[in-house]
């Protein structure tokens, strides 16, 4: 099964928070309520590396995502 590279989500249990979650390696969940992330995947000491130089733009996208998806249902 294909799945888009961001989905968002929510929660009843935690009224107050968006959840964007990155599908792709490295695969990751951030609330945007306070932009905490956890990473879904374990990292070696090479992975570790392409974490620190991408985390930034990964974080960005998540948040770029969000913010087409909220500008959509804003048009209708």
């Amino acid at each position: 099964m294909d799945f888009p590279k961001y989905l968002l989500g929510d929660n009843s249990d935690y009224p107050s928070a968006i959840f964007v979650v990155h599908t792709e390696f490295p695969r990751f969940i951030i609330n945007l309520e306070n932009d905490e992330v956890e990473w879904l995947e374990d990292f070696d000491k090479e992975d570790q590396k392409v974490l620190e130089a991408e985390a930034e733009n990964l974080i960005q996208g998540a948040n770029d995502f969000y913010d087409r998806e909220i500008a959509k249902y804003d048009e209708e």
